[in-house]
């Protein structure tokens, strides 16, 4: 539970080795020397993860094996043991993820099955296992990161973008759900995030950075928000993309 200050003192990052994970988790546990867990696949990964989170002034700071491709038994069994570890959860963030290849995933179906199966159903799995725990406890916040590309899938992305859309109604469906329990949900939607997820990539216009997508998150579970854009511009810019004709859509060079 938050301390007397308000200030977050257990933390769980599933897709515990992401940079926007590692950069949140080192933003939230500074204050207050908060316990972290971090979960994935790699062992060397999150050992180097776990390590920038202590240098940014954590206390405790453990792993655990996770893979979002597991079954739900799988997955319940790893929130039941990162609850047993922290006891009680302030904090849990969804950052795992694959941007998958568009041009391959969309002529072969495992291909775009595995995208899928990681960023809506894996995270699908682990946000109700989250979601029981919180509203246990009766209080807590599911951080669930979904992205603009969900806004409205483009032609460039849509497999990725499907998936990104998906998770933000299911997302925003639960924090209604979670609703006077004293637990919630925040859905962070950042534009193009400059990690080595999209490492050879050219940055879009109003690219950031997982050092600020982590500062807006650390904001937004202070102030109590559900829905966060970062940077808070693309909402107004994505609304107007939204309303688009479809004809004029298709012909948008994004």
């Amino acid at each position: 539970m938050k301390d007397g200050l308000g200030q977050v003192q257990s933390i769980l990052v599933l897709g515990g080795t992401s940079d926007i994970g590692v950069a949140t988790a080192a933003v939230l546990a500074r204050p207050r020397t908060a316990r972290v867990v971090l979960a994935g696949r790699s062992a060397e990964g999150l050992e180097r993860a776990a390590e920038r989170v202590r240098e940014a002034g954590s206390g405790e700071v453990t792993t655990m094996a996770f893979d979002a491709h597991d079954d739900a038994a799988t997955h319940e069994r790893v929130i039941e043991e990162a609850w047993d570890r922290l006891g009680d959860v302030d904090v849990v963030l969804v950052a795992f993820g694959v941007l998958g290849e568009q041009d391959k995933d969309e002529h072969d179906p495992a291909r775009a099955v595995d995208v899928t199966q990681v960023n809506y159903l894996g995270a699908v799995s682990v946000g109700i296992a989250v979601a029981e725990r919180l509203r246990q406890q009766g209080h807590g916040v599911l951080v669930v990161l979904s992205s603009v590309a969900g806004e409205r899938v483009r032609r460039s992305n849509f497999v990725y973008g499907a998936t990104k859309a998906g998770l933000d109604g299911f997302a925003q469906g639960l924090g209604d759900a979670l609703h006077g329990s004293g637990a919630s949900v925040l859905v962070v939607r950042p534009g193009f995030v400059v990690s080595k997820m999209t490492a050879g990539m050219k940055p879009a216009p109003m690219s950031t950075t997982p050092e600020a997508v982590a500062a807006a998150i650390a904001d937004a579970v202070a102030k109590g928000r559900e829905v966060i854009w970062v940077p808070p511009m693309l909402r107004p810019v994505m609304s107007l993309v939204r309303h688009l004709p479809r004809a004029v859509f298709r012909k948008v060079p994004f």
